[in-house]
């Protein structure tokens, strides 16, 4: 998978603009830095036919489904390529943030993810982990700037990416069932 972003004609306004908001964001945030500053996102998902899915996300629908290959209809990306994906655009959306707030001009960003499981735990035939054994990406930056700039880039992005520390980070995932509206 690889996304790019950035549009070399746009980029000063937007980093201009985006530097603004980080630093407005940032000011309030510091006015209240010792009270939690908890923030919920939140997706609904139904089942609609065989594997498809559709997902309400604010205003957005995304359908989910899976590959032919599968038993599914393929009219949408399958749940593991969405955490990939959302692993490469939360990076990109990172990155854009800290270089307009650190004044790091960039021309463009890609990220390429890719994920390994073993089939055998997804299909219940070996006692094995039945989702990501791995996760690997590559961000490809093109920017004027030095090195040294964009390396401590990585490193702010690295430290505060949401959907990278969730994936790394051991995190409490509850969950609840319900069959015909009681609570199983």
């Amino acid at each position: 998978m690889s996304v790019e972003t950035l549009k070399p004609e746009k980029n000063e306004s937007d980093s201009k603009a985006l530097a603004e908001k980080l630093k407005q964001i940032v000011e309030k945030l510091q006015k209240v830095s010792h009270e939690p500053a908890t923030r919920e996102f939140r997706a609904d998902t139904e089942l609609v036919k065989g594997y498809l899915t559709k997902a309400q996300i604010r205003q957005f629908t995304l359908d989910i489904d899976e590959k032919p290959g599968l038993g599914g209809t393929d009219k949408g990306p399958n749940p593991l390529e969405v955490v990939l994906t959302a692993l490469g655009t939360c990076q990109e959306i990172v990155y854009v943030m800290h270089a307009a707030g650190m004044g790091i001009p960039l021309d463009s960003i890609k990220v390429n993810v890719k994920g390994r499981i073993d089939a055998r735990g997804f299909f219940n035939v070996a006692q094995v982990p039945s989702g990501f054994l791995g996760v690997d990406y590559e961000v490809d930056i093109k920017s004027p700037v030095d090195r040294s700039k964009i390396k401590e880039l990585v490193d702010v992005v690295n430290a505060h990416c949401p959907l990278l520390d969730t994936l790394q980070r051991p995190i409490n995932v509850n969950g609840s069932v319900r069959l015909n509206d009681e609570l199983l």
